[in-house]
């Protein structure tokens, strides 16, 4: 089990600790309810020690992942940054990233459960291209701000993806304007060491801890996919919202035939859409149903605090995936609905 650069510190601060997916995260510090008020409409501050951040150097590194990558990194100048997918030639998500490009690097940003996937998958691509992908020293740890306040708080204010070293209570810091929730967000890349002292400086700030409860039911009803849950290996890139992560202008690509043929078809044959759930708590996994048949199965469960009740994402089939089309999901009624449900 994982556990990351904030758990002691944050367990000593009414953490309460959940295995998710193999890493230790705090899944609530008390009121999950006031902890999603404050992603809402204030601030609040997330360990996000499920994410990681691998360095692509070398003097080949832009040429090789504009090849690899589905976005136009190759425009990036230093300052700015994009996400972005890893795809397998059959069109297929191994990882999703967000970039931010340096003057000697390129930073992704991945869920540390792919990491070593997308590493490997890169690293065989890697002929006679100077490029390397390493780790980072000092190691980072990686905290989210997320929230209208999140700007002030910081005293920054970046464009979408673009980010800059700052202050933050005494502790420098790499800030990046992105969210895990498709929100008013940042991600800031900070010392291990000192990333106990950057916590403590942002609550002193005004912003509140939340666990992944309120984030992850934010996360469901924002229709925010996650790798591992909503997209993997078996997960063409059209059926899922991430067309900010693919550029329709740049050249060739991993698995970027794939991407044109189905784009220029107009459509896939099962998308990952919203659903309100009623009468029943379903695991995911569980098969959606119409008509005795199954027609799909959900990839997120989660209380939606603004929607009021249950709600998950799932994969659905063309013929059902209108909003108001009512499915089964175990003993639950699922309603397509359209995103965001809140």
């Amino acid at each position: 089990m994982l556990e990351t650069a904030l758990h002691a510190h944050l367990a000593a601060r009414g953490a309460q600790h959940v295995d998710d997916r193999g890493v230790l995260l705090p899944r609530r510090y008390g009121d999950p309810s006031a902890e999603y008020d404050a992603l809402r409409s204030g601030a609040a501050v997330i360990d996000l020690g499920y994410r990681a951040i691998v360095r692509a150097v070398g003097a080949d590194r832009v040429s090789f992942l504009q090849g690899m990558l589905t976005n136009d990194v190759a425009r990036l100048q230093p300052g700015e940054g994009c996400p972005t997918l890893l795809l397998t030639i059959q069109g297929r998500v191994t990882a999703d990233a967000r970039v931010a490009a340096l003057e000697d690097a390129l930073l992704l940003e991945i869920d540390v459960r792919v990491r070593d996937e997308m590493v490997a998958a890169l690293e065989k691509l890697i002929i006679a291209d100077d490029v390397e992908l390493l780790g980072c020293e000092p190691p980072l740890a990686l905290v989210g701000l997320e929230g209208p306040d999140t700007e002030r708080l910081l005293g920054v204010r970046l464009p979408a993806y673009g980010h800059a070293i700052t202050d933050v209570g005494g502790v420098a810091a790499r800030v990046q304007r992105a969210s895990e929730i498709g929100g008013p967000g940042c991600v800031v890349h900070v010392v291990a060491d000192r990333a106990a002292d950057l916590w403590d400086a942002l609550v002193r700030t005004g912003a509140r801890p939340a666990g992944m409860e309120a984030l992850e039911g934010r996360r469901v009803e924002a229709g925010v996919p996650r790798i591992g849950l909503d997209m993997d290996g078996s997960t063409l890139a059209l059926e899922v919202p991430v067309e900010d992560a693919i550029s329709a202008t740049k050249g060739c690509y991993l698995g970027q035939e794939v991407v044109a043929r189905g784009t220029a078809r107009g459509h896939v044959n099962r998308r990952l859409v919203g659903l309100r759930l009623d009468g029943g708590t379903p695991a995911r996994g569980t098969p959606l149903v119409a008509d005795g048949k199954s027609v799909g199965h959900l990839t997120s469960v989660a209380h939606a605090f603004g929607a009021g009740g249950l709600a998950a994402l799932g994969f659905v089939r063309r013929e059902h995936w209108d909003p108001g089309t009512v499915l089964q999901a175990g003993d639950a009624r699922a309603t397509v609905a359209a995103l965001p449900l809140a």
